[in-house]
């Protein structure tokens, strides 16, 4: 069967401070500038999910849509509107980077999946000119 590479795009609002606890303050105000902000800042996330596997002969899709929207949700539920370093557990131990955030909404997302072997890497927009891609391990 062919092989078919799907997206599906969404957007979320959520605010973090980039402060590792691992720095001095500062270095931390040196490494991560007016981002280190005591009370931190916010973004408009876009975070897109591409899938990539063979057409089902029977229903022809590689994934249904409807599913991967509410799946997608679920993991969605946990940063909308959230303060990353105080909201998500993942982000207490680990700095809030759009790398990491991109780590996290992948494993998060893979783990809530029916079939989590179709997920090929997903993408977090920071802003249109930052953008952090991520295909797992």
């Amino acid at each position: 069967m062919p092989t078919v590479t799907m997206e599906r795009v969404e957007m979320f609002s959520a605010c973090h401070r980039l402060h590792s606890k691992e720095l001095s303050d500062a270095e931390n105000k040196e490494t991560f500038g007016k981002c280190n902000h005591v009370n931190g800042h916010g973004h408009n996330y876009v975070w897109k999910v591409k899938l990539r596997g063979e057409v089902d002969p029977v229903n022809g899709m590689v994934y249904d849509l409807a599913k991967l929207k509410k799946e997608m949700n679920l993991v969605l539920d946990t940063v909308d509107h959230r303060n990353l370093d105080v909201d998500v557990e993942f982000f207490k131990t680990t700095v809030s980077t759009s790398e990491n955030v991109a780590i996290y909404m992948y494993e998060t997302l893979k783990s809530v999946m029916s079939n989590p072997s179709v997920l090929y890497k997903v993408t977090i927009e920071e802003t249109p000119k930052n953008v952090f891609t991520y295909k797992g391990k």
